[in-house]
């Protein structure tokens, strides 16, 4: 069998990176999930699904000029957060000015550089010990910064009215939590998202629905109002919660999915937290929570890193 030169392996890597990015937001390595990340964007607006690729390719560039291994940047872990990133400015900016296009690219390479920080946070310091992971940090990092930035240039996007019967609020709420982890507020693009996370395992889809319900169903009860919750604003991040710690971080087990269950609550309340603040949220509940969460299991017999 032939070997394969390093130009056409580089380039093969840089494909993979484009579908395996999209599908990295949500922990997976999954191509068919990818393109239906993917999918989900242009099912919003074609424009935000470009900006999502700009970020995707920024990504992929700032993670080569850092020196990430070509096998990372394959597995989508240096354009996930560059794909958000796209997508971020898309929904703080549009996609009207010409000058976005751009942003998302060079936003998207400048996580290069702040993936390379954040991991040598982790690795190369006291925190070690505890193995935690990057996850989207670099994404929220650059987001706020944009947003900040460019806020005189932000666009007003007033959350649609949509109901205030919670019965109704709850079931939107299953698809739209799934979705607004992309920034995205569609009903189909949550479901294109939800089939490619089961196709990516069965259980990475239950872990996402049980975030979905238990996060939306804290809301309720921490008094996020009923057009919050179904646009998914309330806790989309639980959702990501939920997948980290059921499945991903930590070896997926009946303890890792009981354990699960009070991080998810505890996003809800950080996202309450930091929506009543007037912050940019972003990821950062999830972010958050799952760092103390991987913590607090380093010392719980029966929880084992994955």
């Amino acid at each position: 069998m032939t070997a394969m030169t390093p130009a056409v392996s580089t380039r093969a890597q840089w494909w993979l990176g484009f579908l395996h990015g999209p599908s990295q937001i949500y922990f997976q390595q999954n191509v068919i999930t990818g393109i239906l990340v993917l999918a989900a964007f242009f099912v919003a607006d074609w424009r935000m699904g470009i900006l999502a690729l700009l970020g995707c390719l920024g990504g992929i560039l700032g993670g080569q000029a850092c020196r990430f291994p070509l096998s990372s940047v394959g597995a989508g872990m240096q354009s996930f957060c560059g794909t958000l990133v796209g997508a971020a400015v898309f929904a703080a900016l549009g996609g009207d000015n010409i000058w976005v296009y751009p942003l998302a690219l060079v936003g998207g390479f400048v996580t290069g550089p702040v993936t390379w920080l954040v991991n040598a946070l982790f690795t190369r310091t006291g925190l070690k010990v505890f193995n935690l992971p990057y996850t989207t940090a670099p994404f929220v990092i650059v987001a706020t910064i944009i947003a900040l930035s460019t806020a005189k240039y932000a666009v007003s996007s007033p959350l649609p009215h949509v109901t205030n019967d919670p019965l109704t609020a709850f079931g939107l709420s299953i698809l739209t939590n799934v979705s607004q982890v992309v920034l995205v507020d569609n009903l189909w693009s949550g479901a294109l998202i939800l089939i490619g996370l089961f196709i990516a395992g069965w259980r990475v889809g239950l872990a996402a629905l049980l975030g979905s319900v238990v996060g939306t169903l804290t809301a309720f009860f921490a008094g996020e109002t009923m057009n919050e919750i179904a646009n998914g604003l309330a806790n989309y991040s639980g959702v990501l919660t939920a997948i980290a710690l059921a499945v991903t971080f930590i070896k997926s087990s009946v303890w890792s999915w009981l354990y699960s269950v009070p991080w998810i609550i505890v996003t809800a309340i950080v996202t309450l937290v930091m929506h009543n603040a007037g912050v940019e949220t972003y990821t950062w509940p999830y972010i958050l929570t799952t760092w103390v969460a991987l913590i607090v299991a380093h010392f719980i017999r029966g929880l084992k890193r994955s």
